[in-house]
């Protein structure tokens, strides 16, 4: 089945965060939303018809996760990454967000260092400081091709760090770490007891060329030292169904962190959620091929665009995720005349790149899964508004 990507569907008015608050979040209700990470592409119509079939019975009741729910996530890890999961390891959690929170506080204490990599997406700031635990910034560089892991930095802050929570893939950046990053990054993490929750929530969402790797995978003794967190949402489009999982090889880890969960009675999300997250794990591989392929051809659109047009906007090509990270120091404007600028003279709503971290700033993420229409519009309204700067 051929999928259309370039269907438009209209989104407002329907209680939709990217759509509906663009007046609080821009102070312009007409900007052109591409900010929040998830799709203007329709959910999967195999995904629409199943949760259709179930909401056609008539209770909603509780419900449990059943066997053929993790075999769905098992078979979709195998497939997809090679990666061979016991179906004891995992266990729900309503979102990748709530998880690491509730992984925070079940295994840090106040004051505790946490070690996140900047810029990086606001809730992990969040994570660490809305605990009170203390936030450690192991800021990236900028290398000859793009962001990388200050590895020298990350031994000194991991000598008295006890957690490290990864993007991987990193969000807003795009990298897709390789193993020769993820193994130093266990080597240090390992020899000086720092846990690893690594978010994984983009895992699917590698572009063609370049290949995923899970932490979990590195070895038997990174797998006893992390905790990953995964979900369908980003990939297909679920991120209103509140249901992800976390995966824990560890049995002394899972033990205490599903205590955790169940202690803040977080372990039962929705009947909707389960049946769309079995389904898209089952039946999504070619609808999922389709998306990539699509989603490339944005990013290869923007990335020509800009060289010919703005050729001041530094930017960098994601190797994984539907967003780029655009960087618009070029123009020698202020933070808040750049603001201006994009939001009431362009009409876009970006994703403000200080709200990654402060080395961010003069930096916006413009999310790309959207229909080739949209994407055509925003960079004609940035050439109009910035190409004469």
């Amino acid at each position: 089945m051929i999928y259309d990507f370039d269907k438009t569907i209209e989104r407002a008015n329907t209680n939709c965060v990217k759509y509906d608050l663009r007046q609080a979040v821009f102070g312009n209700p007409e900007v052109l939303p591409l900010w929040v990470a998830d799709m203007d592409f329709e959910t999967p119509d195999f995904v629409r018809r199943a949760v259709i079939e179930r909401a056609n019975h008539p209770v909603y009741g509780y419900h449990f996760k059943d066997r053929p729910y993790y075999e769905a996530i098992k078979g979709w890890l195998q497939r997809r990454h090679q990666w061979t999961v016991e179906t004891e390891w995992m266990t729900f959690v309503p979102g990748v967000v709530c998880g690491f929170n509730l992984a925070v506080m079940a295994f840090t204490r106040e004051g505790d260092e946490v070690i996140i990599q900047s810029p990086v997406y606001p809730p992990f700031h969040h994570a660490v400081t809305s605990h009170g635990r203390k936030l450690v910034y192991n800021t990236l560089k900028v290398g000859e091709k793009g962001y990388e892991m200050d590895f020298d930095l990350l031994e000194r802050q991991a000598a008295t760090a006890k957690m490290l929570i990864l993007c991987n893939p990193h969000n807003p950046v795009g990298r897709c770490w390789t193993r020769k990053e993820l193994q130093k990054v266990s080597e240090i993490c390992l020899r000086n007891n720092v846990l690893v929750l690594s978010d994984e929530i983009h895992c699917d969402l590698v572009l063609p060329g370049y290949k995923f790797l899970p932490y979990a995978t590195l070895g038997e003794q990174a797998a006893n030292h992390c905790i990953v967190f995964h979900a369908a949402s980003k990939t297909f489009n679920l991120a209103g169904l509140a249901t992800s999982t976390a995966i824990i090889p560890n049995k002394t880890l899972r033990d205490t962190y599903i205590n955790y969960v169940h202690s803040m009675e977080a372990e039962l999300g929705n009947i909707f959620g389960k049946v769309a997250t079995q389904t898209a794990m089952e039946q999504g591989d070619d609808w999922l091929r389709q998306l990539l392929d699509y989603v490339q051809g944005n990013i290869d659109y923007v990335s020509s665009f800009l060289k010919e047009h703005l050729p001041k906007v530094r930017f960098f090509k994601p190797e994984a995720t539907y967003m780029m990270w655009l960087d618009f120091n070029g123009f020698g404007l202020s933070e808040e005349a750049l603001w201006q600028k994009m939001t009431q003279e362009a009409q876009l709503g970006l994703n403000r790149g200080k709200e990654f971290g402060s080395e961010g700033s003069g930096f916006f993420r413009i999310n790309l899964a959207c229909p080739r229409s949209t994407v055509e519009v925003a960079m004609e309204r940035l050439r109009d508004h910035f190409g004469n700067i």
